[in-house]
């Protein structure tokens, strides 16, 4: 075995070789994360690893929207494991085709599961949590997902309520695994 294979397989960090978005490879660690063993993931849409097919189609439209420009994406987002089980997951992707983003790429998950236990969240929570964590305000955010500002502001409410934070700042750092 090269030594190119071997750092690939024994990485301490899950990764994936994709073609539009189809796992071609993954080594031992995203086996480990996801469940079962390299093998199993050969030629398997990653779409099965997200929460929804929603959710597969919009971070996937975001990502490509900042693949076109960058080659590369990163974000923490919600996956689900074989056994259907839901965990925080940071995702970084590089594609090696960068005139066709998806067409071929190498991504790496890490899961965050012990930094960040899971808040049962609905589609839209999840959504709102996202853009939050972005810096967006609730007008900007209810452009973003077609809603009044006062409705977004209905799910920061819930999203406060849910992780125990009194602010949005702390909502904030609850959200992305910092320390408090």
């Amino acid at each position: 075995m090269d030594i190119g294979h071997l750092a690939f397989d024994h990485a301490p960090v899950g990764l994936a070789l994709l073609e539009h978005r189809i796992i071609r490879a993954c080594n031992l660690q995203f086996a480990a994360i996801f469940g079962d063993t390299p093998a199993d993931y050969t030629d398997i849409p990653l779409a099965r690893y997200y929460p929804s097919i929603e959710d597969y189609r919009r971070i996937g439209a975001d990502a490509l929207a900042v693949m076109r420009k960058t080659g590369r994406y990163s974000d923490e987002r919600v996956m689900k494991r074989r056994d259907g089980t839901l965990f925080w997951c940071r995702v970084r992707g590089q594609s090696l085709t960068p005139e066709a983003p998806f067409q071929r790429g190498i991504w790496s998950f890490s899961d965050l599961s012990e930094e960040r236990p899971l808040v049962a969240l609905t589609q839209r929570e999840r959504e709102v949590a996202i853009l939050t964590c972005r810096g967006m305000t609730s007008k900007e955010i209810g452009l973003e997902l077609g809603l009044s500002y006062r409705t977004v502001e209905v799910y920061r409410a819930r999203l406060l309520e849910k992780f125990h934070a009194r602010k949005l700042a702390e909502l904030v750092a609850k959200l992305s695994g910092m320390p408090l």
